[in-house]
């Protein structure tokens, strides 16, 4: 998150909760690159996370005055933006690609390989999932969601969300041991 000072946060917070165009665009610059961060995680592609991140600021800024700075603001916001995505992503068809009748537990799968990968390179794969696979991955392991609470949140049965992050995870093995066996035939062939 931005390093900014609390008090000019708290000012900034203020001036919007006050509805200044100055400070909304500040806002903005401050904001929009983790946000766009977070849209990106949850998008298809990088047009749907530009929209989710602007559908995401009209919500932050309509939203603003129910910020009581009881909390942390960046907590506060970025839950606010990871809702929006999963609002917009609800719309969709199809969002979950297997029902609660073939939920099922995989055992866990090995993500060493993950470590090794640049975080655009795990953005990239994480886009390619299948979007149900690829909401329930983001809320579970990167927001800090229960399997409980995505339940809720998306109107699915907890065992989803365990069986479709699970899935999640498989593919995401399956990827990423796809690429580490592209890295090295090509460097082998380089060698050669």
């Amino acid at each position: 998150m931005p390093n900014i000072d609390d008090n000019i946060l708290k000012q900034l917070i203020l001036d919007c909760q006050n509805n200044l165009s100055s400070a909304q665009e500040k806002m903005y610059k401050v904001f929009s690159k983790k946000y766009f961060g977070i849209c990106l995680r949850y998008a298809t592609d990088y047009n749907e996370a530009e929209d989710m991140l602007q559908e995401g600021f009209v919500k932050l800024f309509r939203n603003m005055d129910k910020y009581n700075f009881t909390g942390s603001f960046k907590a506060w916001s970025s839950r606010l933006i990871t809702n929006n995505c999963i609002d917009m992503l609800r719309k969709k068809p199809n969002l979950y690609t297997i029902s609660d009748d073939n939920a099922f537990y995989l055992e866990a799968t090995n993500l060493e390989a993950i470590d090794e990968l640049i975080v655009e390179d795990l953005v990239a794969i994480i886009q390619k999932l299948p979007i149900g696979y690829r909401t329930i991955f983001n809320l579970y392991v990167i927001d800090g969601f229960s399997h409980k609470e995505i339940a809720e949140k998306l109107d699915i049965n907890e065992g989803t969300s365990k069986s479709q992050l699970n899935r999640a995870k498989k593919l995401l093995q399956k990827k990423l041991e796809e690429m580490k066996l592209q890295e090295f035939n090509a460097q082998a062939k380089f060698k050669s």
